[in-house]
């Protein structure tokens, strides 16, 4: 394993604090990947000679992306290293010189941010990455957005169950029970939410 760091003046290019890991066997291609990526403002590049020394890499360093050179990988290899890198924590780009379209779906089954087919060219390597890391932002923001959604729902419900037993308990209305609770919450500095799941618990253990 060797890295290179260099001045962050060098060149002030977009995404110039990236701690970048790169998979590469070959010295004279990995002198080239080097190259390109401080040319195009990366500063802070670590290659690796082998896959195997990926996972323990990734361990130590917590690359914020990681740029694969493989020729041929079979599917199994594919998604081991797709697993290794943590593909939905960080972008993780993968050149091959050849594919199927059972490998290409298998990658983005894998959560691969670039998948690109055909080798490993120096003047590919920074639109590559950066689409990458544009499309890693992109699908994390709407993860992030799905699972917001679907936690807003599931509070919902919580929240229209314990109404639901404070309606039942004491007679009153959907509203009162609502402005019940907002009430219990805020005398108790805690957000409605925690209260209804603390009633609804309560309610569970009860029966």
């Amino acid at each position: 394993m060797w890295s290179l760091r260099l001045n962050p003046d060098y060149r002030m290019g977009v995404h110039t604090d990236l701690n970048i890991l790169v998979v590469e066997l070959d010295q004279a291609k990995a002198r080239e990947i080097i190259a390109a990526l401080t040319d195009g403002g990366w500063n802070n590049v670590t290659v690796i000679a082998a896959a195997s020394a990926l996972e323990r890499t990734v361990t130590q360093q917590d690359p914020d992306i990681i740029l694969i050179d493989l020729a041929n990988p079979d599917r199994d290899t594919l998604e081991h290293l797709s697993s290794v890198s943590n593909a939905h924590k960080r972008p993780v780009a993968m050149f091959v010189d050849h594919t199927d379209e059972a490998m290409t779906q298998a990658a983005i089954s894998a959560g691969l941010s670039a998948y690109v087919v055909n080798g490993l060219q120096k003047d590919r390597i920074k639109p590559v990455l950066e689409t990458a890391i544009a499309r890693f932002k992109m699908v994390t923001k709407m993860q992030s957005e799905l699972d917001a959604a679907k936690q807003a729902l599931a509070d919902r419900k919580t929240i229209d169950r314990a109404k639901g037993l404070l309606i039942r308990a004491r007679d009153i209305s959907e509203d009162e029970a609502y402005n019940l609770l907002r009430k219990t919450a805020m005398d108790q500095g805690r957000k409605v939410i925690d209260v209804a799941l603390a009633l609804v618990t309560a309610a569970e253990l009860l029966q």
